[in-house]
């Protein structure tokens, strides 16, 4: 008997799995000094640096991917990322 249990190569795009998440990262952009932390240190790699109308880089959060995991909140340096309550 065989049972296929393990994803097939490239299907990540297509298995969303931000729809368990119980929080929500949440980013001040005021505060925030586009310093790449919270991308570098997401282990899923969801956050991209992305410039904004200024010039400036700051985070951009793939929320359909994002586990809601905290990492990216604990880890920056100015505290610019709040976890949230993820309201469904």
């Amino acid at each position: 008997m065989k049972i296929n249990i393990t994803a097939k190569p490239g299907s990540t795009v297509r298995n969303k799995t931000g729809g368990w998440r119980t929080y929500i990262p949440k980013t001040d952009f005021d505060k925030c000094i586009g310093c790449g932390t919270c991308a570098r240190i997401c282990p899923e790699g969801i956050i991209k640096m992305i410039k904004n109308k200024d010039g400036k880089p700051k985070p951009k959060t793939d929320y359909d991917f994002c586990k809601g995991c905290g990492l990216c909140a604990e880890e920056c340096p100015v505290k610019a990322i709040e976890m949230k309550l993820d309201k469904k």
